[in-house]
C-alpha cells in the first residue's frame, strides 16, 4: 500500500525524474571533463619525454661520434656509462628505464651491445613501434607495459629512435617513462568527480524535494479536503497564508467548497421538503380516497340498475380509484424509504415456488398479449429467507414490465443459485431500452415512452421501489437493453437478508445478443 502511494505520489516523480535527468548530465559532463583531463595531463607527459628522448639520443651520439679510436671495450664502456646515466633506478613512480636494442641481426664479427636498465625485458618494446622506428629519422612513441624480472608490471611509455654505433651499424635507442603518477592522479581525479557528482545530486535532490513539498503539499491538502468531501464532510477549507498562486487556488477552492456546500444544503432542504410533502399528501388522501372506495363500491354494486352510460362511468371510477390506490400505496411506500422506517418481515420460503405463482398471476395478461413465458425454476427448491412481500413485489414488476413490453415474443425467466445467492434474470426481446436508459430506468416518475405508460395506467414508481426493495435486503437489481433486441433486468439477493452476495451469478448482457450483437 505505502509502495503504490509512494509510485503515484507527483513529489517522488518530480524528484526522481530531477536526479534522473541531472545524473545524466553529470555523466555526459563528468566523461567530457575527464576525457579533456586525462588527455592533457598524457600530453603533458608525452611532450616531456619526447624531449627527454631526443636529448638522450643527441648525447649518445655525440659521445659515440667523437670516440678516436673506437674498439670493443670503449664501445662497451660508453654504452655502459649511457644505459647508467640515462636511467634511474626504479621507474616506478617518475623515472625512467633505457633499453639498447639493435637493429639487424648479430654477425660473428661483430659483439652485441644490446643491453637494458634494472633488467627490464627487452620484449616490453611493441613490435609495431620499433617498425616504426626502424624506418623512420624521427622520435616515435607507443604506450606499454614496463616488464621487471621479480614480476613487477607497471604501466609505461616506450620513446624511441635510432643510433649509429662506431664499427657496429644501427641500434635502436627506447627511453621508457612510468605513468604511475599520471595514472594515480587520473585516478584520484576519477574519484573526486564521482564524490562531487554523488554530493550535487544529493543536494539537487533535497533541493527539488524543499520546492516541490512548498507546491505539493497545498495540493495533497486539496486532495485529502476533496476526500472529505465524498464522505459528507464540507466544513473542511484549505489554509491560506500568503498572496502567490498557490494561495490564490486555496482561496478559489474555498470559495468553490462554500458554493458546493450551499448548493448542496439547499438541495437537501428542498428534498426534505418534497419528501414531507409527499409523506402528508399521501397521509391525508387516505382518508378522503377510503371514503371515495366506499362509495364508488356502493355505485359499482349498484350499476346494473342504472343506465348503460352511468354504468360505464361506475366501472372507469371503479378502476381509477383501483390506480389512484396502488399510487398512493406507491408513495407512502416512497416516503418509508425516504425516512429509513422501511422494514423487512423476514421469513423462510421457496422462491421458486413464488416465482411459478408470480407467472400464474400474470398468465392472462400474457395470452392476451400473445406472450409465452419461458421458466427454468420448475422442480427447484431454493429456500432464502428474506421479506417475502417485497420480493414477490419486485419480481411481479419485472415479469409484468417484460410482457407489456415483450411485443408478442417470449419472456424467459432464470433462476441460479449458489452457496449464499440466488439470481433471477428477466429477459424479453420486446422493444428494448436504449443504453442511457438503462441508468435512468429505476428513477423515480421516469418512463421510457411516457405516452405508453399513460395508456397501460403505469405510474413511473414501480421499477424504482423494486431496487429499493432489493438494496433493503443488501441485495441488487439491474438493468440491460437495446433498441430492438429487448430488455434483461436481473436480481441478486442473498439467500439471508442483510448478508453479502457473493458476486453477479447471471451476466446482465445476455449471452443471446452477444451471437449477433456487438
Amino acid at each position: 500500500m505505502r509502495g503504490t502511494r509512494l509510485r503515484n505520489s507527483l513529489a517522488v516523480k518530480v524528484i526522481f525524474s530531477t536526479v534522473l535527468l541531472s545524473l545524466i548530465l553529470f555523466s555526459l559532463v563528468g566523461s567530457a571533463l575527464y576525457s579533456k583531463l586525462s588527455d592533457g595531463i598524457l600530453n603533458v607527459k608525452l611532450d616531456s619525454s619526447i624531449a627527454e628522448t631526443r636529448s638522450a639520443v643527441f648525447n649518445a651520439q655525440y659521445r659515440f661520434s667523437f670516440v678516436g679510436k673506437p674498439n670493443n671495450d670503449v664501445i662497451a664502456s660508453i654504452v655502459k656509462d649511457l644505459v647508467a646515466n640515462s636511467a634511474t633506478i626504479s621507474a616506478t613512480v617518475n623515472g625512467r628505464e633505457v633499453a639498447l636494442l639493435r637493429s639487424s641481426p648479430l654477425t660473428k664479427e661483430k659483439v652485441d651491445y644490446q643491453s637494458t636498465s634494472n633488467l627490464v625485458s627487452p620484449s616490453v618494446i611493441p613490435e609495431e613501434l620499433r617498425s616504426r622506428v626502424r624506418k623512420s629519422l624521427g622520435t616515435e612513441w607507443a604506450p606499454t607495459t614496463i616488464k621487471y624480472v621479480n614480476g613487477n608490471r607497471i604501466p609505461g611509455l616506450a620513446v624511441g629512435q635510432t643510433i649509429t654505433i662506431p664499427t657496429v651499424g644501427r641500434y635502436e635507442m627506447y627511453l621508457i617513462f612510468s605513468l604511475v603518477s599520471q595514472n594515480a592522479t587520473l585516478d584520484l581525479l576519477r574519484t573526486y568527480l564521482l564524490i562531487t557528482g554523488v554530493f550535487l545530486l544529493f543536494m539537487i535532490g533535497l533541493l527539488t524535494w524543499l520546492v516541490v513539498r512548498q507546491v505539493v503539499k497545498p495540493v495533497q491538502e486539496a486532495a485529502r479536503i476533496a476526500e472529505r468531501f465524498t464522505t459528507g464532510d464540507f466544513n473542511q477549507r484549505m489554509r491560506v497564508e500568503s498572496n502567490d498562486e498557490i494561495a490564490r487556488l486555496g482561496t478559489s477552492f474555498n470559495e468553490m467548497a462554500s458554493s458546493l456546500q450551499s448548493q448542496i444544503h439547499r438541495l437537501e432542504n428542498l428534498s426534505l421538503v418534497q419528501q414531507r410533502f409527499v409523506s402528508d399528501v399521501s397521509h391525508e388522501l387516505r382518508t378522503p380516497l377510503t371514503t371515495l372506495r366506499m362509495a364508488s363500491d356502493v355505485v359499482h354494486s349498484a350499476r346494473g340498475t342504472f343506465d348503460t352510460s352511468i354504468a360505464r362511468s361506475a366501472e372507469l371510477l371503479a378502476a381509477q380509484l383501483d390506480r389512484f390506490e396502488r399510487l398512493l400505496e406507491d408513495l407512502l411506500e416512497v416516503s418509508r424509504f425516504d425516512a429509513g422506517v422501511a422494514v423487512l418481515e423476514i421469513v423462510k420460503f421457496d422462491i421458486s415456488e413464488l416465482i411459478e405463482r408470480c407467472i400464474a398471476d400474470l398468465s392472462l395478461v400474457a395470452q392476451e398479449r400473445g406472450v409465452d413465458i419461458e421458466c427454468n425454476s420448475t422442480g427447484y427448491l431454493v429456500l432464502i429467507e428474506a421479506d417475502s412481500r417485497r420480493v414477490e413485489r419486485i419480481l411481479r414488476n419485472l415479469i409484468n414490465n417484460a410482457i407489456e413490453y415483450a411485443g408478442a415474443k417470449p419472456v424467459q425467466i432464470k433462476l441460479v443459485e449458489s452457496q449464499g445467492t440466488i439470481a433471477v434474470g428477466v429477459r424479453d426481446h420486446g422493444v428494448g431500452l436504449e443504453a442511457e436508459s438503462a441508468f435512468r430506468v429505476f428513477d423515480r416518475f421516469w418512463r421510457a415512452d411516457p405516452s405508453r405508460a399513460r395508456v397501460r395506467g403505469g405510474t413511473g414508481l414501480g421499477l424504482s421501489i423494486a431496487l429499493e426493495d432489493a438494496r433493503l435486503h443488501n441485495g441488487e437489481l439491474e438493468a440491460w437493453g437495446r433498441p430492438g433486441e429487448g430488455a434483461h433486468f436481473v436480481l441478486t439477493l442473498p439467500k439471508q437478508a442483510g448478508q453479502s452476495i457473493d458476486g453477479r451469478l447471471i451476466r446482465l448482457q445476455p449471452i443471446d445478443y452477444y451471437s449477433t450483437g456487438d
